[in-house]
């Protein structure tokens, strides 16, 4: 599982893996049972999967709803990521409705770089594996701003045209939902990462949720700071302990040890999404 090994002295995930999915692991408990209209799926990334969280929304909202959940939250997730695995669009498409995220716009390909549908790229002129924060503060540094908006452009078309189109294969009701410290309008600054991509879901602005709510049932906001900054406590001694950033290029940049979560979702965080999708998920259970 992707954060298992570098969590795994605060939470057990109880990953698990699905019959006829190659290459994906999920967050558990793995649900006893899978039905066809019996259970509800949630698709997105880290905020989703719920890093450092025992109850992310999902679960919160298994158990509110008294339904099964498959939580298909994807270390790094985009759109393109559910889209290209169409054996993740039959689990989606026999659950009882779809909780979809609205994921990071730095998770998409462009003419620089392939994502694969997650955050850490391929450099397409050689090959080389780089993340998203890195790629782009390179090509902040080394190309003038037209040639970084050109690129940042065809990014968000990209992010836009697979949101549709992940939209559109997805036949039951459809939950789009926003969850973020912030609201969807932002303007960038073309000066360094933190400017250019905004707070999560990097990228991605109002017209672009604009373009893609319309492919959904439903469009659900939670904007919530609360439990942040949250501070990371070992399963094994009850006393604060720290992680390390795990890849070479989040170290050199972030640093190598955190005891502070400052990105992902707090469990405070986590509850309040599961009351914001609480009241328009029953709407769809009991129709």
């Amino acid at each position: 599982m992707q954060y298992q090994d570098r969590d795994w002295e605060i939470i057990d995930y109880q990953g698990f893996y699905l019959p006829n999915v190659a290459e994906k692991s999920f967050r558990g408990p793995k649900p006893e049972i899978l039905e066809e209209g019996q259970y509800f799926v949630c698709l997105g990334a880290a905020q989703t999967f719920g890093c450092f969280c025992e109850k992310p929304y999902p679960t919160l909202l298994q158990e509110k709803l008294n339904i099964p959940t498959l939580n298909m939250g994807q270390a790094g997730a985009g759109p393109y990521c559910f889209l290209e695995d169409k054996s993740l669009l039959e689990y989606i498409n026999k659950a009882k409705f779809a909780i979809i995220q609205v994921m990071s716009g730095r998770s998409e390909s462009n003419s620089l770089f392939d994502s694969g549908g997650r955050e850490y790229l391929t450099r397409l002129s050689d090959g080389v594996k780089i993340g998203a924060d890195l790629a782009y503060k390179e090509l902040i540094e080394q190309y003038d701003q037209n040639y970084v908006k050109k690129i940042v452009s065809e990014t968000r078309a990209n992010w836009v045209n697979n949101y549709q189109k992940l939209l559109q294969q997805i036949k039951v009701p459809k939950i789009l939902f926003w969850f973020s410290t912030r609201e969807p309008f932002y303007i960038e600054k073309y000066t360094n990462i933190n400017t250019l991509f905004g707070r999560f879901p990097q990228l991605v602005n109002s017209k672009m949720v604009e373009q893609i709510k319309k492919y959904s049932d439903e469009y659900v906001k939670c904007i919530t700071a609360r439990g942040m900054p949250q501070l990371l406590i070992s399963r094994f001694t009850g006393k604060p302990t720290s992680i390390d950033s795990g890849r070479e290029d989040l170290r050199n940049l972030y640093g190598s040890k955190h005891m502070f979560n400052k990105y992902y979702p707090s469990p405070e965080m986590q509850i309040d999404a599961a009351k914001a999708l609480e009241k328009v998920c029953k709407k769809y259970l009991f129709r």
